[in-house]
């Protein structure tokens, strides 16, 4: 039997909270002989839900903290002998005591260093991340993407890194009556057909081309008696905060037509995904890229890049293009809006592509390199 800690403190947040949320009741619905200690606060605790015995809290502050991360928590784990820990993002320790297995989500950081930081502070970031993956005895990536992105910046083994995809947030998995639909596009004030997209606003999403391909794709379709009226949704944060996408909207003339909302829960944003006409998701970069199949789930059809980890995880259910073309993303759109035998192939693959990803799936390749991490193994882990 393994004592296996599992820092759970972001459970909370978007993103890698949805990873540590589906993965953690997903190992306690297939391991019922290992013990786990979950790092975090009773409110992240009961952010899980019920779960069996064998999974027991390690009580930590939410807020991690130097001295908290790197003196109390390695103290913490060494009292309770923990074999293996799992930390579900690049912010680990500066020590464990035990093995450790981390997943990196992406290389964003790394690679598209955020506008607002210093070289210093992109430096640091880029220290404390070699620190880590070298330090781990095991390195989950969420995409072969992600994987040659490590090996590329790094220069880590192959064998070091073992691939486990995402899969589609196990909460998202419902459907809505008309009517709640009905309310919903009512209280948004949406009556006109619209394309769809849903993420973080960051300048490697790629935004602002998505709103010139959208002025683009509108200009073309001024004739047409159904889309005339074509509207661009942009779920995730509020215009306000983004200079750079006001003057996009205003150069481009699209100031009626393009809507920016700001965060909205699980129940309204899959009925936005349920009424789009399409998803558009034109990033330049992704580690994985979970909004995609969260439309694909929702039958809804999507545009996305053909770059980074993108075609990995869509595979041929989705019309892939030039991220750096304007006229290739409004191009990609076009042809989605106008072919309904397309639309309706790319429906149906989508549904297909997203049943490729399972959590539990990913839960029994976790727990095998928990196994690998704490005794080894003398083949190299599959990847």
């Amino acid at each position: 039997m393994l004592r296996i800690a599992f820092d759970i403190r972001k459970v909370n947040e978007f993103g890698v909270g949805t990873y540590i949320w589906n993965l953690v009741r997903n190992l306690a619905a297939i391991d019922h002989q290992n013990e786990y200690l979950l790092v975090g606060s009773q409110r992240n605790f009961h952010e899980l839900g019920p779960l069996p015995p064998n999974f027991k809290q390690l009580y930590q502050p939410e807020e991690e903290g130097l001295w908290r991360n790197n003196i109390a928590l390695p103290f913490d784990l060494h009292r309770q002998h923990v074999d293996v820990v799992h930390i579900p993002h690049h912010e680990a320790p500066f020590f464990t005591p035990s093995k450790l297995v981390v997943t990196i989500h992406d290389c964003v950081h790394l690679l598209f260093p955020h506008e607002d930081s210093s070289k210093f502070g992109n430096y640091r970031s880029y220290l404390r991340t070699k620190r880590v993956v070298q330090t781990a005895k095991q390195v989950l990536a969420v995409s072969r993407s992600t994987k040659e992105d490590l090996i590329n910046i790094f220069e880590l083994p192959d064998s070091k890194i073992s691939v486990v995809h995402n899969a589609l947030d196990e909460r998202f998995a419902f459907t809505h009556t008309a009517d709640v639909r009905k309310q919903v596009l009512e209280r948004y004030q949406l009556k006109d057909p619209f394309v769809l997209y849903s993420g973080k606003i960051r300048p490697h999403k790629n935004l602002h081309r998505l709103i010139e391909a959208f002025a683009v794709l509108k200009n073309e379709l001024a004739e047409s008696e159904k889309y005339k009226n074509l509207k661009l949704i942009i779920i995730g944060d509020e215009l306000s905060k983004h200079q750079y996408l006001r003057l996009t909207v205003i150069r481009s003339g699209a100031q009626q037509d393009v809507r920016f909302f700001g965060f909205v829960p699980y129940p309204i944003l899959r009925v936005f995904y349920q009424s789009a006409e399409l998803f558009a998701f034109p990033s330049l970069y992704e580690g994985f890229g979970l909004p995609p199949l969260e439309a694909m789930a929702n039958r809804t059809p999507v545009l996305a890049s053909n770059t980074s980890s993108l075609p990995e995880v869509l595979e041929d259910a989705a019309i892939l293009v030039n991220p750096e073309n304007v006229f290739d993303i409004a191009r990609g759109m076009k042809l989605i809006l106008s072919d309904d035998v397309l639309r309706q192939k790319l429906i149906q693959k989508g549904l297909e592509q997203v049943a490729k990803f399972s959590w539990k799936l990913a839960a029994q390749r976790v727990l095998e390199k928990y196994q690998f991490a704490a005794i080894g193994n003398a083949e190299s882990p599959r990847t």
